[in-house]
């Protein structure tokens, strides 16, 4: 009976964790992916794209995917990681080496270490101050933290380009639009197993609030282009325009 009564557990945890939302948050992220390749393999250009933000993503995927290489859980979840880590990787050569004269470092300014440092030691006041645990002193933990508040503020160099150049692409709403998607499935994936589970992750909870409200004020100053557009005169400089 504890046997049968532990596997019943075991069953309903597997179905709290791949449910509906997060699910559709996955293939939101895998849909986000693809628009980033056909972008460039259709136009054989990266005009607009961010190798910075891209970047950001690679090592988000390298950190939070240790377990890639001492475990496999299920076939899904294995596939998925390669997946994000391989794609993230033959992006990045995509924009610096197969078509790096189409890449705008000039529009692709912002600087990531601003992003990167306060990451790292977030992480380590994690891992040190919440948690209780001496610093370093479970590396998988620490690189998964650092992961999750770096993937919340990765996006931000994409945006500032996009603000800096005043060009919004189709294409690239089309892009952050499925990124916020992923991320809001994802809020209501952890709301989910909150209530089904009882299962805390409020490491992610701070993470995805905090990437929430990134997509939020983005997507605020988009819709007031309009006005903005009003006010400026056909070809002045700093007016956003779409492509």
């Amino acid at each position: 009976r504890r046997e049968k009564g532990g596997d019943k557990a075991k069953e309903r945890r597997e179905r709290a964790r791949m449910n509906f939302f997060r699910l559709t948050g996955d293939m939101l992220h895998l849909l986000s992916i693809f628009l980033i390749l056909w972008k460039i393999l259709s136009t054989r250009g990266c005009g607009g794209l961010s190798f910075k933000s891209q970047l950001l993503y690679a090592i988000v995927f390298s950190t939070r995917y240790l377990d890639l290489y001492l475990t496999m859980r299920s076939a899904y979840l294995t596939t998925m990681k390669a997946f994000f880590l391989l794609s993230s990787y033959y992006i990045l050569y995509l924009i610096r080496v197969r078509f790096r004269a189409s890449y705008d470092s000039t529009g692709d300014s912002f600087s990531i270490w601003w992003l990167i440092v306060p990451s790292a030691l977030v992480a380590v006041a994690v891992q040190a101050v919440i948690e209780k645990d001496p610093p370093f002193s479970d590396p998988m933990e620490l690189c998964w933290v650092f992961s999750e508040f770096l993937e919340a503020v990765a996006i931000l160099p994409q945006m500032y380009m996009m603000k800096k150049t005043g060009v919004y692409e189709v294409f690239m709403m089309q892009y952050l639009t499925t990124l916020g998607g992923y991320r809001a499935f994802y809020i209501a994936n952890w709301v989910y197993r909150y209530y089904v589970e009882g299962k805390k992750i409020w490491v992610s909870w701070v993470a995805g609030t905090l990437q929430t409200l990134l997509y939020f004020a983005f997507f605020y100053r988009y819709l007031q282009l309009p006005k903005q557009e009003e006010g400026c005169e056909e070809g002045e400089e700093g007016c956003p325009r779409e492509a």
